[in-house]
């Protein structure tokens, strides 16, 4: 059974890692489960876009919300608020606006890098950076392989300050069948961190 959605939205931050599979599926599931959700997308994932898909992302929020909807095929559900990844004074830039945390997926080692560091050059970083000086939660789920030494150290520096590392590594005990099938797995999993259960997949139910 399935967890109802609270009032308070959650964050989305999609950076221009590869997969964004990962955060359409998420956003689909969330919406579908009507969920309010914040949705700030870095520069990088307009390049992204054309490269993985040969589609443009719109700019404006408006446009970006239909855009969004019409990736993740849900219309109407949920609530989906979208951010230029340039507006700094956006509500989710401040530590007033109340949230449930913020989940970035996929995650670029460049986020990851200026996370680390305490840097905030956009929206998605600022509202990354809130959500630590608020202790409220924040998941990333890393998308790159394999991992340097510099990769390593800054993951253990964002978990040393809280955040939920969640690398895009699905299990196979449940039997998938497709690709959305392992994709869902690693989303279910970095959800579960923000005690969001709006996934049906099948967990593990020992021997």
């Amino acid at each position: 059974m399935f967890s109802p959605p609270p009032s308070r939205p959650l964050i989305l931050g999609i950076t221009g890692a590869s997969g964004l599979i990962y955060a359409v599926r998420a956003l689909k599931f969330l919406l579908q489960a009507d969920y309010a959700i914040e949705l700030v997308a870095s520069k990088s994932v307009y390049m992204v876009w054309q490269a993985e898909q040969n589609t443009r992302m719109p700019p404006e929020p408006l446009q970006q919300e239909q855009f969004w909807r019409q990736q993740a095929e849900v219309e109407r559900a949920g609530k989906l608020t979208c951010h230029p990844w340039s507006d700094v004074g956006a509500t989710i830039a401040s530590g007033s606006f109340r949230t449930l945390g913020m989940l970035i997926l996929p995650c670029s080692m460049s986020t990851v890098a200026k996370l680390a560091g305490g840097l905030s050059s956009d929206l998605l970083e600022r509202a990354a950076d809130v959500q630590l000086k608020e202790g409220r939660k924040l998941v990333v789920v890393p998308r790159e392989t394999p991992f340097s030494l510099i990769h390593l150290r800054n993951l253990t520096a964002l978990a040393e300050a809280g955040v939920r590392i969640v690398p895009a590594i699905p299990a196979w005990y449940h039997n998938p069948q497709t690709i959305e099938d392992l994709v869902d797995f690693v989303v279910a999993r970095a959800l579960d961190q923000l005690d969001i259960d709006c996934i049906p997949i099948n967990r593990w139910q020992g021997h």
